[in-house]
């Protein structure tokens, strides 16, 4: 049995204005155009725009200079995920789609099914039948049908992308012809950065899985740096479960190209699940990121998951799952070993405990 231990269950609250802004989106005899607007009225209020904290506390203990953590547990299902979730309903209620489909084991269907149901489409949420997670009665209770299939996680994917074909539904998987809307939904958080500090970071550290929000990060610092607004793109790094992601494989390999891992090999934990697959979505988009900004990519052991996780809590008072906290454990350990120069680092961390 494997267990999918992501986020906690929450209620996933919104404002009383995007409930009210819900009500006009869901009336079909409104016009598209004031139906879209007022998606896009509820996406500025609750996804994006979330906390850049500089961790003192974590600097005294590390001996390390401006570092920053950028906090995506503050969206409304408590990770990164709705940044893309809510691009995706928007699309599907843009394109006048009445089902939104997706494979997921846990946090990203949520998500979208929060997303699905402010906009008043039917959501299909497809889970692996081996795979249990606390977050399945959270998207039935945001009115998304739940279906079991066989397999691992990449062939629920593989599958209930052609169910979505042939009945034609919206397609939200990850990869394919949504990677340019993920990456640009995602590259927003390189600008909220920008804002904050006036300029990129020297090291921008990220959890990866299927190298999606890696990807989007640097493309959004690469952009404001073609524009003249910083004065230079960060050093990305990846991290991610010791030897069960392909991004990080593959770039310790010196590989110009994602090579799948043999799936027999991945062993889920309830610590390091968000992280791993054998088969990364956008790992070729990760992996140029990582060669074109000289970075870095670090296997990380559910040991020291568990270990940050607690030592956020008790030193920052911040709440995170394990998971997230790899791309920060990243960057402490290269700076350990080789002590960076003073400089602004940032960490993200993708979801809340």
């Amino acid at each position: 049995m494997n267990i999918r231990d992501g986020v906690k269950t929450a209620e996933n609250k919104v404002s009383s204005e995007t409930r009210k802004l819900s009500e006009f989106v869901v009336d079909r005899s409104k016009s598209i155009t004031d139906r879209l607007e007022s998606f896009e009225d509820i996406l500025n209020l609750e996804v994006g725009d979330t906390a850049l904290n500089r961790a003192k506390a974590l600097e005294r203990e590390f001996n390390i200079r401006q570092l920053y953590i950028k906090y995506e547990g503050d969206n409304p299902t408590g990770t990164q995920k709705d940044r893309i979730a809510f691009a995706q309903v928007y699309d599907a209620l843009r394109r006048d789609f009445d089902v939104v489909s997706l494979a997921t084991c846990g946090n990203y269907g949520v998500a979208v099914a929060l997303a699905a149901n402010l906009a008043g489409l039917h959501c299909r949420i497809y889970i692996p039948e081996s795979y249990h997670t606390e977050r399945v009665e959270e998207m039935r209770s945001l009115n998304a049908e739940i279906i079991r299939l066989p397999g691992s996680y990449e062939d629920v994917v593989s599958r209930s992308s052609e169910l979505a074909r042939e009945h034609e539904w919206y397609d939200a998987n990850p990869g394919g012809a949504n990677t340019p809307l993920q990456i640009t939904a995602y590259a927003q958080i390189a600008q909220e950065i920008y804002e904050d500090l006036g300029d990129a970071p020297k090291y921008c550290a990220v959890p990866v899985s299927n190298g999606t929000l890696l990807a989007g990060i640097y493309r959004g610092f690469v952009s404001l740096y073609k524009r003249g607004k910083t004065s230079k793109v960060p050093r990305m790094i990846a991290a991610s479960s010791s030897y069960k992601n392909p991004i990080v494989q593959s770039f310790k390999k010196g590989l110009d190209y994602c090579k799948d891992l043999n799936p027999d090999n991945i062993k889920e934990t309830k610590f390091n699940e968000p992280l791993i697959n054998w088969h990364s979505f956008d790992g070729e988009e990760a992996l140029y990121a990582l060669r074109e900004s000289g970075g870095a990519a670090i296997n990380v052991s559910d040991r020291k998951l568990k270990e940050m996780a607690s030592l956020l809590q008790k030193k920052e008072g911040f709440r995170i799952l394990p998971a997230s906290t790899a791309g920060l454990i990243a960057l402490l350990e290269l700076h350990e070993a080789e002590p960076m120069e003073p400089d602004r680092y940032v960490a993200i961390l993708t979801a809340k405990n």
